[in-house]
């Protein structure tokens, strides 16, 4: 760990001043219906940050102030990371997602001084902008604005293409990025420069040495790296942008929703090598192409997934019909890439989550803090120091405002202690890693313990499935009764419209084929005692599914029911 470190020195400038490397392709823009991509070398990027960078201290912008990037996978937003680090501020990313109520809560918190915006992200931010007091500039990268806005197409002409970069500290702050908040508000983790170097091995390791030779160093990478991932959460900012540009390698933005079919046309237009794919996405391309290598010549080298269990169903079909066996990883935006798999050094198990990354120290913890035996259940949990004894620098710095989120996340002495998930998960005998779920997703029904990635990955099985959650339903009797929310495919789901009476006619079958199907595949007590069918799963902006919300639903409904349901004494009921 160097003691002096920048994101933006070694994912750009450095590349940058090199005559072969700056001109490089470094961003590849491509979109719906564009003609052709449009590709941006290292120095662009670098020219171009160097302006922002300019601008931004002429804004008023210090090292360690926030300054808040809404914007989309595009050109303008790796510009904006690398200028606000090279200044020695910190990145807020906000997603274009998210909604006013989201916007506000993240602006307020992090007291942004400055949003980078586009012309779909930045109608957002104005309509909050009067709450936020701390937000003195929005700057408008693209698209017109009125006047309260900078226009930045017209702003950079003037400013220099050159900045001399602020030293900072590997432990200085880097990116504030907010928690997805499935319990009370969302916090936001404080992640320093050097949580990059400690993602690398990881990287590497997920994206099968992306392309380099680990028998010959002089072999130079030919990845071209893809991900559907917004560059505003930790998924595709720390596990594929950066790491993508600090290899010196090409990454795609695509300006646009994901489609499993655009998805594939892009693969093959790109030559895509090395891909970052959540499971949802993995699970839309499945059921859209079940033969992709019929249709697309396809490149791919590696593919990393994570956010949910894959499912050896998903893994399947990445090992037959891709060419490529899935790279299961396992973090979170406080400790990002710490565990995972590896095919090219130690032997993938379908559906496991794999073992801990090079330097890491992972364990499976009780509740009292103490290792669980290996085929136990223990909540996965990593050390603050690595396997050499030295503090690792994968760790967040902490919850920004907030010292007693950050004292619960860690069980021990604060020099020698460990980090906690909230992710529950057995070792088998040779240290890998299988996901159980949520500790507050795991619940019991009839006394037995559930998991619900388990049975959501038997159900996905069945071609009319194209995803589902499954979820406690309360029971007066046995305390839970197992149900599954499912969203069916597209021809199934036509089927559905054009009977005259679905609820008749189609569900009561098809709830009945479902439960027999996952009746002869997993434990008795684990198949759905009730099936709804919906048109989609509530979401995260991440692309996990919001079981949570699916719960609490459950209980409002069986609180209803309790309170229209006569007392036991009532001579009705007789």
């Amino acid at each position: 760990m160097p003691a002096r470190f920048n994101i933006a020195e070694v994912c750009v400038r450095r590349w940058a001043r090199r005559r072969r490397s700056a001109a490089a392709p470094a961003i590849i823009e491509d979109g719906p219906g564009w003609a052709r991509p449009r590709t941006h070398t290292f120095r662009d990027v670098a020219e171009e940050a160097n302006r922002l960078s300019n601008a931004l201290r002429l804004l008023g912008v210090r090292p360690g102030d926030r300054v808040a990037i809404v914007l989309p996978q595009r050109f303008e937003t790796a510009v904006a990371y690398m200028a606000v680090w090279q200044l020695g501020a910190v990145a807020v990313p906000l997603s274009q997602l998210f909604g006013a109520e989201a916007l506000e809560y993240r602006l307020q918190d992090s007291a942004a001084a400055v949003a980078l915006v586009d012309d779909v992200t930045g109608a957002g931010v104005q309509a909050v902008r009067a709450r936020c007091p701390a937000l003195r500039h929005v700057i408008g990268l693209t698209g017109a604005f009125d006047v309260e806005v900078i226009d930045w197409p017209q702003a950079r002409a003037g400013l220099r293409k050159r900045f001399e970069p602020h030293d900072t500290a590997a432990d200085d702050p880097a990116v504030l990025i907010y928690t997805s908040g499935t319990t009370g508000n969302p916090k936001g983790a404080l992640i320093p420069h050097r949580a990059l170097i400690g993602n690398l091995s990881g990287f590497v390791c997920s994206q099968n040495w992306f392309g380099f030779d680990p028998a010959d160093a002089r072999v130079r990478s030919d990845a071209v790296f893809w991900s559907p991932a917004d560059w505003t959460w930790t998924g595709g900012l720390m596990d594929a942008l950066l790491p993508t540009l600090y290899f010196g390698r090409p990454i795609v933005a695509w300006c646009g929703r994901f489609d499993p079919l655009q998805a594939f046309a892009l693969l093959q237009r790109h030559r895509v090598t090395h891909t970052f794919l959540f499971p949802t996405a993995l699970k839309a391309m499945m059921k859209a192409v079940p033969e992709p290598r019929r249709h697309y010549r396809l490149h791919l080298q590696a593919i990393m997934s994570a956010g949910e269990a894959v499912g050896d169903a998903v893994f399947a079909y990445c090992r037959d019909q891709l060419g490529v066996t899935v790279n299961e990883m396992f973090g979170q935006t406080e400790i990002n890439y710490v565990v995972g798999n590896c095919a090219r050094l130690w032997p993938a198990k379908p559906g496991s989550m794999g073992r801990a990354y090079p330097g890491h120290r992972v364990a499976l913890l009780d509740e009292d803090g103490h290792p669980v035996p290996v085929g136990a259940v223990g909540e996965v949990a990593v050390h603050r120091r690595d396997r050499h004894g030295d503090l690792d620098p994968v760790f967040f710095l902490g919850y920004w405002g907030n010292d007693a989120a950050t004292r619960a996340k860690f069980t021990g002495d604060p020099s020698d202690s460990w980090c906690r998930t909230g992710d529950l998960a057995r070792q088998d005998a040779d240290g890998y890693l299988w996901y159980q779920g949520r500790a507050d997703d795991v619940f019991k029904a009839a006394g037995y313990r559930i998991g619900p990635s388990e049975i959501e990955n038997c159900l996905l099985k069945h071609p009319a499935v194209a995803n589902a959650a499954v979820v406690p339903k309360p029971d007066p009797e046995r305390g839970a009764v197992v149900k599954a929310f499912v969203v069916l495919t597209p021809e199934w789901a036509e089927q559905r419209a054009r009977r005259t009476d679905p609820e008749r006619e189609f569900d009561p079958p098809l709830v009945a084929e479902l439960q027999a199907h996952v009746k002869g595949r997993l434990a008795p007590y684990e198949y759905p005692k009730e099936i709804e069918f919906i048109e989609a799963l509530p979401m995260t902006t991440t692309g996990k599914v919001q079981r949570r919300v699916l719960r609490l639903q459950e209980e409002a409904r069986a609180r209803i029911q309790a309170a229209a349901r006569p007392p036991a004494n009532d001579p009705t009921e007789r």
